[in-house]
């Protein structure tokens, strides 16, 4: 009954927002599309309803297992199989509702002036990650198809493009045993190896880290001359709580 309840509030506020939104698109148009937050609304609105969907589908299948394990007393063979892929389905549904959910979280950060500044960097230097990235995943898609051409017939993690992917990553992250590719060739394991370190590791990560840095300062600079409205407003409420909390005592 309890779960229920908070079933039913929480599609009330889904259908809430979703007029909200239906009315900003009536409101904004296409300048709606260009803003990151709709998808978010729109990522929660439809993985909410059809967690709704996939739950009555399966709330049904579980009353026919019931029913016919009730008539044959347990005799008769129950494919639980759909049961089970609408299960998974709705878990992975609600694991994308919790995840859009907390996304918003950042949404209200704007009000603090040390919490907005991870959105505004990421806003500020938008345009250069994303030619960063463009180049970035140039680069590795090069890499990925000079080890799998490469060592395919040689080491097992690189036998597939994917498993040629995720040992990529790995050595992006520096959890990668490197003597395998230098058992698979003496002379191009390590020069492979060494150039993907140089230009993937040192030079790129360290320019993602460089733009990272530069736009922080930046943002963080403009705060203190800028002092946006949002931080007074955040910053007057708080006042207000602990006042009132200090009458309390």
């Amino acid at each position: 009954m309890f779960d229920l309840i908070v079933g039913i509030i929480y599609m009330a506020f889904i259908v809430y927002f979703m007029i909200i939104e239906i009315q900003s698109v009536c409101e904004m148009k296409w300048k709606y599309l260009q803003q990151f937050w709709c998808y978010i609304e729109w990522g929660m609105i439809c993985c909410s309803w059809a967690s709704i969907g996939i739950y009555v589908r399966r709330y049904y299948e579980m009353k026919r297992i019931g029913s016919v394990f009730h008539r044959s007393k347990g005799y008769e063979y129950v494919n639980l199989q759909f049961a089970t892929h609408m299960d998974d389905i709705l878990t992975f549904l609600l694991g994308f509702c919790c995840f859009f959910g907390t996304i918003k979280l950042l949404r209200f950060c704007r009000y603090h002036r040390h919490l907005s500044l991870l959105g505004d960097t990421l806003r500020y230097v938008g345009k250069d990650l994303f030619f960063f990235t463009a180049s970035f995943a140039i680069m590795v898609t090069a890499f990925i198809a000079l080890f799998y051409l490469l060592f395919t017939s040689k080491i097992l993690t690189c036998s597939s493009l994917f498993s040629t992917t995720q040992m990529i990553f790995e050595m992006i992250l520096m959890k990668f045993d490197a003597s395998e590719i230098r058992a698979a060739d003496d002379v191009l394991g390590p020069i492979c190896f060494t150039l993907f370190i140089f230009l993937i590791v040192f030079i790129g990560m360290t320019m993602f880290v460089s733009i990272i840095s530069d736009g922080f300062r930046s943002i963080r600079e403009r705060n203190r001359v800028d002092f946006k409205t949002d931080f007074e407003m955040f910053e007057f409420m708080w006042d207000r709580l602990l006042r009132q909390l200090g009458n309390l005592k």
